[in-house]
């Protein structure tokens, strides 16, 4: 059944709109990613199409985890792991078309592998590290495009390794939470918004700080 009742985390204790609170609030540090990245695109004259998708994508992420945060059900899910992935798989083909600069063919192998690594490890057993596996992809990926972008000195050209330094950080409160409750009995996931809406903030920002005169198709 799509509305049953999901317990994910340490500071749920019961169904109720506001059983999460910390969860459910600290969702607006995406919705802050996305003000700046938008105030940064407009100074940077790079205001377009491509990086008004992962602005959108930033604010759709900060409501759609908070639904799931509040309503807490199978289908609220959907709404929370959906933008991530599609932000994610945004990022990845932007960034390896027009910073990279890689072919069409290039870059559709890029996010196929991307896909199936991620698919795979959607497999592992979500009791393992909170079910935070399934986010190794994302990290290899990050780390890699990281070497590329100080490598090639782009702009801000440590910004991705912060990125991925912070990420990291990100996933260790994520897989913590549940095994700190008898300490933390509020839990660390609220700590997974609030870093991830800076990590996302540092991607959005890397690929608008480099696409000045590109000149490729979507």
């Amino acid at each position: 059944m799509m509305n049953t009742y999901i317990d994910n985390y340490c500071e749920r204790l019961e169904p109720g709109l506001w059983a999460e609170p910390l969860n459910a609030i600290t969702n607006a540090a995406f919705l802050v990613a996305a003000f700046f990245a938008y105030i940064l695109a407009r100074r940077e004259n790079a205001l377009n199409m491509r990086s008004m998708i992962l602005i959108m994508l930033l604010c759709c992420i900060g409501a759609g985890s908070t639904l799931f945060h509040t309503f807490a059900t199978k289908i609220t899910m959907l709404s929370d792991v959906l933008p991530i992935l599609f932000y994610q798989m945004a990022f990845i083909w932007l960034y390896s078309r027009h910073v990279i600069k890689l072919s069409f063919i290039m870059a559709a192998r890029l996010m196929g592998a991307f896909v199936l690594l991620t698919i795979l490890a959607e497999q592992a057993p979500t009791h393992i590290l909170n079910g935070s596996l399934s986010y190794t992809p994302s990290l290899v990926f990050l780390c890699g495009f990281a070497v590329y972008h100080h490598k090639t000195g782009k702009r801000e050209a440590c910004i991705l390794t912060r990125a991925a330094a912070f990420f990291t950080l990100s996933l260790a409160m994520r897989s913590v939470d549940n095994a700190l409750c008898t300490s933390i009995p509020f839990g660390t996931h609220f700590l997974w918004h609030c870093l991830n809406g800076y990590v996302l903030y540092l991607t959005a920002r890397s690929y608008i700080l480099n696409i000045k005169d590109d000149k490729l198709n979507p």
